[in-house]
């Protein structure tokens, strides 16, 4: 193993921004938000509780987390009016304090380092089952300078069943790793194309998404054999008849007996 290094070119990574907001509310076509200034998430519970027999910590649990956020923006689009509990029975006349609608939404922050700038890569967040909890808006009088009002919501959701995982409201998907089939599928869906309006697909449609298009993959043959197919720094050819495998997916059971684990 190589001695560790620190502060490498390249790997000076940091996390700031945030851009590409998108409301879907229940089947409407999604919607771009334009002014969102944040989202600060603050996920709730996820404390842990420990457990003592005679005396002694014999367990340490985690309790359930669950996702939630603040808003802030300096303006919205029309269609969060239902998710901010505004009704409008007639063009220009709203009744306010209506039951919530809850939404969906999507934002990308953005992932920088000390080559490329915040342009090296981005991270896109997926939120199910949000409902809003809108907090005070203060007007004020006008003076000689411009202060927007800054809108702000908290956020609660309602996280959907996921197979094989804890229920979860917040799904993130990172630029750097994923398959770049899957990336490309999953913002022609959130974004929309020239063909199809943007839309928040289900939790399975995205588990879907990612296993048809998996960055590696194992086929059986039927005849004893397999075939391993991916990207070159997972697949490495170490001479004409010897091959190295580097991914989460492969597993040593022994010295001589491997797992491999893929998608299909």
């Amino acid at each position: 193993m190589p001695r560790l290094t620190w502060g490498d070119a390249g790997k000076r990574f940091y996390e700031s921004g945030i851009d590409r907001g998108v409301l879907y509310v229940g089947s409407n076509p999604g919607v771009s938000w334009s002014g969102l200034v944040s989202v600060n998430e603050a996920p709730f519970g996820g404390a842990a509780k420990p457990f003592y027999f005679e005396g002694i910590k014999y367990l340490n649990y985690s309790a359930i987390e669950e996702y939630e956020a603040t808003i802030e923006a300096f303006t919205y689009p029309d269609e969060f009016a239902v998710c901010d509990g505004t009704e409008a029975p007639f063009g220009g006349f709203y009744v306010t304090h209506q039951r919530r609608r809850s939404f969906g939404f999507s934002y990308r922050t953005r992932i920088g380092n000390d080559t490329n700038g915040s342009d090296h890569a981005y991270k896109i967040h997926l939120v199910y089952n949000a409902l809003a909890e809108p907090t005070s808006v203060t007007n004020a009088s006008f003076s000689d300078s411009v202060d927007p009002n800054n809108f702000s919501w908290k956020i609660t959701t309602r996280p959907p069943a996921i197979q094989d995982f804890k229920r979860t409201s917040h799904f993130v998907i990172d630029s750097r790793f994923v398959a770049p089939g899957a990336l490309a599928v999953m913002e022609a869906i959130l974004y929309g194309t020239d063909e199809a309006a943007a839309r928040l697909p289900s939790v399975t449609e995205v588990f879907e998404v990612f296993t048809e298009n998996a960055l590696f993959v194992v086929t059986d043959n039927g005849d004893g054999t397999w075939t391993a197919t991916g990207p070159d720094y997972l697949i490495e050819m170490l001479d004409a008849v010897t091959f190295q495998i580097e991914s989460p997916t492969a597993f040593f059971i022994d010295s001589d007996t491997y797992t491999l684990s893929s998608s299909s």
